[in-house]
């Protein structure tokens, strides 16, 4: 009972974050220029078309991906409710290969240079990469592999949660920004990535 009750409250912990962040880019429509990480960046890259069209199409795309991802989860959604977990699920895709795209192409003019344009860049690829992989194993009907997939693709699409839990925490620590967003750009990821792993090795998914 005990395990049943912790396992309610980490999923629905887990769902406030998703949804709470989801909602965050909402903020910056409001917001002033230097909200945000767009306090990090130049006037120059803050002026430049390209990059604010890949920006907000990022934290967008992104957010929408973070909210309707987690629903894709739920078994009874698609056991009870299966035309709509597909229409989330190409919502979720679409979103993704969108954000995706876009955070590749941030990743390169990313705060604190190579260190964090690799963390970034990385995070990108793999995320599309898990992504396209999920969806093309559904249309082969390869379950399996498709829920392998759709964790680790949701892992890398979380990291926009756990980056706004470890940035602030690292900069207090720390007590230096720059240093602290070097470490986030692998650290917001990487260990999603390794709980993704040992989440599928536990429910024995096929991955080849």
């Amino acid at each position: 009972m005990a395990q049943t009750a912790r396992n309610k409250v980490a999923w629905v912990v887990f769902v406030f974050l998703a949804i709470g962040i989801g909602l965050y880019p909402l903020v910056y429509l409001f917001a002033s220029s230097d909200f945000g990480l767009l306090q990090s960046k130049s006037s120059d890259l803050l002026s430049d078309t390209i990059w604010k069209i890949a920006f907000y199409g990022h934290i967008a795309f992104g957010g929408l991906a973070l909210i309707v991802g987690w629903s894709q989860f739920i078994k009874k959604l698609r056991t009870q409710r299966l035309q709509l977990h597909k229409n989330l699920g190409k919502v979720y895709v679409v979103s993704v290969l969108a954000s995706g795209a876009c955070s590749i192409y941030l990743g390169f003019y990313a705060t604190g240079g190579l260190i964090s344009s690799l963390g970034f860049i990385s995070l990108g690829v793999i995320w599309l990469f898990t992504t396209l992989r999920a969806y093309l194993a559904i249309k082969k009907r390869d379950i399996s592999l498709h829920q392998g997939m759709m964790v680790y693709s949701y892992a890398a699409c979380f990291a926009a949660v756990t980056l706004r839990i470890w940035l602030p925490t690292l900069t207090i620590v720390l007590g230096e920004f720059l240093l602290a967003y070097k470490i986030v750009a692998w650290l917001c990821w990487v260990p999603n990535i390794i709980f993704a792993h040992l989440w599928v090795r536990k429910k024995g998914l096929n991955l080849v």
